[in-house]
């Protein structure tokens, strides 16, 4: 099955919602809306033409100057042993998207981390909590407008050079 055709099959299953496809990438992706991403995966694991029963990865990506954090879901296929991705555009200022927990369990850690780094609050998650930094961090540090603190509980945040002076 084809990436082309794996997001029709998938337009057939969830034809309101799933659009922006692109084959010319080394990672062919389509898009999603927002507030279908539970149903989509839930097609995508679900169905006997697709079975993606793996959730591989799933990122972010700050966009700062569309004001958008896209949050990539990897999946992949041992029965076909094919792989597609999935993005979805949510509002950098209300940064919120329901969880895929209930689709894939790992989703549990990989929205943590996105959590704790972008911000994105994973509606229904069952643990949403920092998984990286401590409870009391402010900010998202990958976020491209992040200005790290000077000093963290009292220690300084500046790092030494990589290259010694002298050899500069």
């Amino acid at each position: 099955m084809t990436a082309k055709e794996i997001y029709e099959r998938v337009r057939e299953l969830c034809p309101d919602g799933v659009g922006g496809f692109d084959e010319e990438v080394p990672e062919p992706f389509f898009k999603v809306e927002p507030a279908r991403i539970q149903e989509v995966c839930k097609a995508l694991r679900d169905d006997d033409a697709l079975k993606f029963h793996v959730l591989s990865d799933l990122t972010a990506v700050d966009l700062p100057k569309e004001n958008v954090i896209q949050v990539v879901y990897h999946l992949y296929s041992y029965d076909s042993r094919q792989q597609i991705v999935v993005k979805v555009d949510v509002d950098r200022d209300a940064a919120r998207i329901a969880t895929v927990e209930d689709v894939w369990k790992v989703a549990n850690w990989f929205e943590r981390e996105v959590f704790d780094l972008f911000g994105v609050l994973f509606e229904g998650h069952s643990d949403l909590r920092r998984i990286l930094l401590p409870e009391d961090w402010v900010g998202y540090p990958l976020r491209k407008d992040f200005v790290e603190q000077e000093e963290y509980d009292g220690i300084s945040t500046e790092r030494a050079p990589l290259v010694p002076e002298n050899l500069r």
